[in-house]
């Protein structure tokens, strides 16, 4: 009898340890940077929604991360010229191995010409 809710404890202890989460972000952390590559969304994701539920709109100033909050606020350097962009986080991704962020093509554009594609970048958490 002792031996089912062992087995079910155990299991459930084991799984918990199976999960994982990605790195957690708060107001703690604000001012905490991260380095990579930056790209901009394409043109066919214009009027999609986003995870956050927005209509993504080109023209805006927001960008996708994997783990930041939605309404983050995170100002993008372009390493290579020191130009900075302020975005709003409200979309996950990129899903493409090295990039950390993704921004709208208005925000690229403000920190490189769109025809670099990807740029080097330093993230830096303001709110």
């Amino acid at each position: 009898m002792l031996i089912k809710p062992l087995l079910i404890s155990l299991s459930l202890a084991i799984l918990a340890g199976c999960s994982s989460s990605p790195a957690s972000y708060s107001d703690a952390n604000t001012g905490i940077t991260e380095q990579g590559k930056a790209s901009f969304y394409a043109d066919k994701y214009h009027g999609r929604l986003t995870a956050s539920g927005e209509k993504f709109d080109q023209q805006a100033m927001t960008a996708a991360h994997k783990q930041l909050p939605f309404n983050s606020k995170v100002k993008v350097t372009n390493t290579a010229n020191n130009r900075a962009v302020v975005v709003r986080v409200n979309d996950r991704g990129p899903f493409i191995r090295g990039r950390i962020i993704d921004l709208t093509k208005h925000a690229f554009e403000q920190l490189a010409e769109p025809n670099l594609g990807v740029i080097n970048v330093t993230v830096e958490v303001i709110d």
